[in-house]
């Protein structure tokens, strides 16, 4: 990979000395504890896991911060309070508006580097454009938006490096780098061959390809997403990488709340198989819900839960019902922090049937509570991932043996149970930053 990068950088820079700061600018669309999945997971684990390597300094640009995020180890500037539009308004008023979202005079001087007449937009009194936070029905408008309050961002900031999180901030990242020709990283989370089961939105596809066209380096979360970056969009192999995901230590809050649970469900006689996700095409359900259908012709001892929301819900419910398994199964609707980690405590397996999956972060989460996990062969997490069951997604035939003999076979269960936990416990965001730093190096004067 070195070989391939050293040549691929040789514009930005003659050596691989090492600076002695890093300055990254990073945009994003999801950081906790206001997160809709894996996105907001993933960028917290990569600033993180960033900001514990030498001297290194990152600026995260989010849509709409809410004040509540940790900013311990990094900048955070939210572009919902960034201005476009010059209006003429006091510190003290300014500090009122903003509260605990962002220093007053940060508003200042980004309101020096306005870069052209955009009266005729929509703002607020602070000049600022409003954002959702979310994936509005009007997305396409909203990442327009933040390309362009990103271009003030780009011009008020000082950075070495511009890294871009998923597809909506593509265009942030382009802009920036036209600004000032920082060298720019794309990180590919997913692509809308993973979302849509290859049926592309074209306009989705377009920025994808835009954004992977101008970056000069990609960075993959997986091999399974690298060659689909590679074929489908094009790429040059040399500019493509894998980054695989990571996890974060559980807090011994949680690791208590967990060991409490399980020792109330200690003696239980049913058993509970959890599928935790986004209820969507991409993740799979509809096998899930064939697979369970097939233990239950084995055993009535099991309990299935498929926590999550989406647009194949109501199907979901209905197909439950029309096999006849309705009253061993439970949709208790969308999780988010501490709920997700009770979900696993109450579970005694995880699966994942993801039709395509980049990564897939959950198993390893689940597995870290000690939750033998069931995951596709189609999923990137299978490619580092060792001491779990790993089934075609759509062999249902396999999933349901593996969910029956993980439910039935104890000495299997327990085995998983060690052997996964460990396996994971050596999966950190830290080594994933310090393979992120090095590839900065490469492309930084």
């Amino acid at each position: 990979m070195d070989t391939c990068f050293k040549n691929r950088a040789s514009s930005y820079k003659q050596s691989c000395k090492y600076n002695l700061a890093m300055k990254v600018l990073m945009f994003g669309w999801e950081f906790p504890p206001h997160i809709l999945g894996g996105l907001g997971t993933a960028s917290y684990g990569i600033t993180k896991g960033l900001a514990a390597q030498p001297d290194t300094h990152i600026t995260f640009c989010l849509p709409k911060p809410w004040g509540d995020e940790d900013k311990s180890f990094m900048n955070i500037i939210g572009l919902s309070e960034t201005p476009i539009v010059w209006r003429d308004v006091n510190y003290d008023y300014v500090k009122e508006r903003l509260g605990n979202k962002m220093d007053p005079q940060l508003y200042f001087d980004l309101r020096d580097h306005i870069y052209a007449d955009f009266n005729y937009r929509l703002t607020d009194d602070l000049g600022c454009i409003e954002f959702s936070g979310r994936y509005p029905e009007n997305l396409q408008d909203e990442i327009n938006n933040y390309s362009i309050v990103a271009g003030v961002i780009a011009r008020q900031q000082e950075y070495d490096i511009i890294h871009a999180h998923d597809w909506l901030t593509y265009p942030a990242g382009i802009h920036a780098k036209n600004v000032s020709g920082k060298p720019l990283i794309i990180h590919v989370h997913a692509t809308d061959f993973d979302r849509s089961r290859g049926h592309v939105n074209p306009t989705v596809y377009g920025i994808e390809k835009d954004g992977m066209d101008h970056a000069d380096c990609i960075m993959c979360v997986s091999e399974l997403t690298r060659q689909t970056v590679i074929n489908h969009y094009h790429q040059d192999p040399n500019k493509c990488i894998t980054m695989h995901n990571a996890v974060y230590p559980l807090s011994q809050e949680i690791l208590d709340m967990v060991a409490e649970r399980r020792k109330e469900h200690g003696h239980r006689k049913e058993k509970v198989v959890t599928f935790l996700g986004r209820i969507t095409m991409q993740k799979g359900p509809e096998y899930f819900v064939e697979a369970a259908a097939l233990v239950l012709q084995r055993t009535r001892n099991i309990r299935f839960c498929m926590a999550g929301s989406g647009d194949m819900m109501n199907d979901m419910i209905n197909m439950v019902a029309a096999r006849g398994i309705a009253d061993r199964f439970h949709f208790p609707g969308f999780m988010r922090g501490k709920q997700v980690y009770e979900a696993f405590a109450d579970s005694d397996v995880y699966v994942m049937p993801s039709v395509s999956e980049p990564f897939g972060i959950s198993p390893l989460e689940a597995m870290q509570c000690g939750v033998p996990s069931i995951i596709s062969k189609q999923s990137g997490c299978a490619e580092i991932l060792d001491k779990c069951i790993k089934t075609d997604y759509w062999d249902i035939y396999a999933m349901a043996d593996a969910m029956y003999s993980l439910c039935t076979n104890d000495s299997l269960h327990e085995y998983l149970k060690i052997e996964g936990k460990n396996e994971v416990d050596q999966i950190t965001w830290e080594k994933v930053g310090k393979r992120i730093y090095d590839v900065y190096n490469q492309f930084i004067h």
